[in-house]
């Protein structure tokens, strides 16, 4: 069986520069998992934080409710857990706590195994004119590509 359940957070990458990432596991419902799955699932406005026992939870992560499931069906917008090893969890504590950072989904996959993972990173904020060179270094690179192809072609 193939699984091709890839969920991007593409504003991530435009609204942080990303310093570390880590693969955390997801403690999921049997509904939510069966909605992931089929691809039902939006982590565009999602972020990371510790509760106060240090366990790291997504929240605002949506997963639209699963089509056949009865009245056992789970909310859309719960804090699901992460599951990370304690030295990591530690040391992203420390960052958050210390330097202002902020942990940041990246994507939702389904491994081999069909576990539901979700690639997180250790992010900073941009500012605007960081933003705005990100847009003329991406206009530019489009350029330059579009000279390589008219040259060559």
């Amino acid at each position: 069986m193939q699984n091709t359940i890839n969920i991007k957070n593409k504003r991530a990458r435009f609204e942080y520069e990303l310093l570390d990432k880590y693969t955390a596991g997801i403690v999921l419902a049997g509904t939510e998992i069966k909605a992931i799955r089929e691809g039902r699932a939006s982590i565009s406005e999602s972020f990371c934080e510790f509760n106060d026992r240090d366990e790291l939870f997504v929240i605002n992560m949506q997963i639209d409710e699963y089509s056949h499931a009865s009245y056992f069906n789970h909310k859309p917008k719960a804090a699901r857990k992460l599951l990370l090893q304690r030295r990591e969890l530690k040391k992203l504590s420390k960052e958050v706590n210390t330097s202002g950072l902020t942990i940041v989904p990246l994507r939702v996959f389904v491994n081999e195994r069909g576990f539901a993972k979700m690639q997180i990173a250790l992010a900073k904020g941009k500012k605007l004119y960081d933003k705005r060179e990100s847009i003329k270094d991406r206009d530019n690179k489009r350029d330059l590509d579009r000279i390589k192809k008219n040259f060559n072609g």
